[in-house]
């Protein structure tokens, strides 16, 4: 896979610190605003990256490069990865993969249609982890309840309490507490458990941004419950529930690096994780193969998990009445 990264923040500075480390990819070129010049050189020669390019269209009619990791504000995800499919470029995308589901479909018909592969950059799903957590889901017995809580008080909530709209708080911008950091929570419980026959969003908005909230996602035989905050802090953890036994996660379900299974004899065992790689190493591992490999039929199945997340984004944020600005000027 012959990479090019669109974005220079934080995502991307953690994919620049391993990225070297994995052998199917070859990284070719950045690209960044004019007015960041100074950051992008600093990375280009802190990594060693080949090109670098303040133009997306040249970036784009580069023809040694054949994929486009897409890592820019949420708004701009349908937009980039759009003309990156025009180009007849593969996609890697940046959660959320867009900021509604009427966004992705066009995306994936368009991909299809230029034989490009398309991926949504989600840790959970690739981590070896999740696969052991749902290899001993039938161990739990019937299951009842899921809690998951991802609640990380904001730096930037200050500035925002003051008037200061940055793009994690910005409408505008397709932010909010839903799509930062409670859509993690989804992917973890639509990846297991599939799409659910109901959704509701309760949300704590502010200046029409959601800033906390929990979603209700209700599965024929059990219920599951989703709390993302941007505005309070909290313990981060999360369970499924059985009558056979519970799984406890400490910490994010972005990364799932401290995972137990506790039986109802109260016997209690580690489900073993992969902690020595940086959480983001085995989507970029994976997804470079699947590229290479052109495995449309795995991608296929990616992108329809995506799609139930994004649909249930969508519903969820109707729910609480929550429209984003790129939503009004379609209208």
């Amino acid at each position: 896979m012959k990479l090019g990264i669109i974005g220079s923040g934080m995502i991307v500075q953690d994919l620049l610190s391993f990225v070297d480390t994995i052998e199917e990819i070859n990284l070719i070129a950045i690209l960044g605003r004019k007015k960041s010049q100074e950051k992008i050189e600093a990375l280009t020669n802190k990594y060693q990256i080949k090109k670098t390019y303040y133009n997306y269209d040249d970036l784009l009619n580069d023809d040694e490069i054949d994929t486009v990791y897409v890592a820019l504000p949420n708004h701009l995800h349908y937009e980039y990865t759009k003309k990156a499919l025009l180009h007849n470029k593969h996609v890697i995308c940046e959660k959320p993969f867009t900021s509604n589901i009427d966004e992705l479909d066009e995306l994936i018909t368009l991909s299809k249609e230029r034989k490009c592969l398309l991926f949504e950059a989600i840790t959970n799903q690739y981590l070896p982890t999740y696969k052991n957590i749902k290899d001993r889901l039938s161990e739990l017995g019937k299951i009842s309840l899921i809690s998951c809580n991802y609640s990380q008080y904001s730096s930037r909530y200050n500035a925002f309490k003051k008037g200061e709209i940055l793009p994690v708080f910005d409408i505008n911008m397709s932010g909010g507490a839903l799509m930062d950091l409670n859509v993690y929570n989804l992917h973890f419980v639509i990846g297991l458990f599939g799409k659910p026959e109901n959704v509701e969003y309760f949300a704590n908005i502010e200046r029409g941004i959601d800033t906390s909230g929990i979603i209700i996602l209700e599965y024929p035989t059990f219920k599951a419950v989703c709390i993302g905050a941007k505005d309070c802090a909290a313990p981060i953890s999360s369970t499924i529930q059985g009558d056979l036994g519970c799984i406890k996660i400490e910490g994010p379900t972005s990364v799932l690096s401290d995972v137990k299974i506790i039986k109802n004899d109260k016997i209690n065992e580690s489900i073993e994780v992969n902690s020595n790689n940086h959480r983001m190493y085995d989507e970029f591992k994976n997804i470079s193969k699947y590229i290479d490999n052109r495995d449309f039929n795995t991608c296929d199945l990616m992108l329809e998990h995506s799609k139930i997340v994004m649909d249930v984004l969508t519903k969820a944020r109707k729910s609480a009445n929550i429209i984003f600005g790129c939503e009004k000027d379609a209208k």
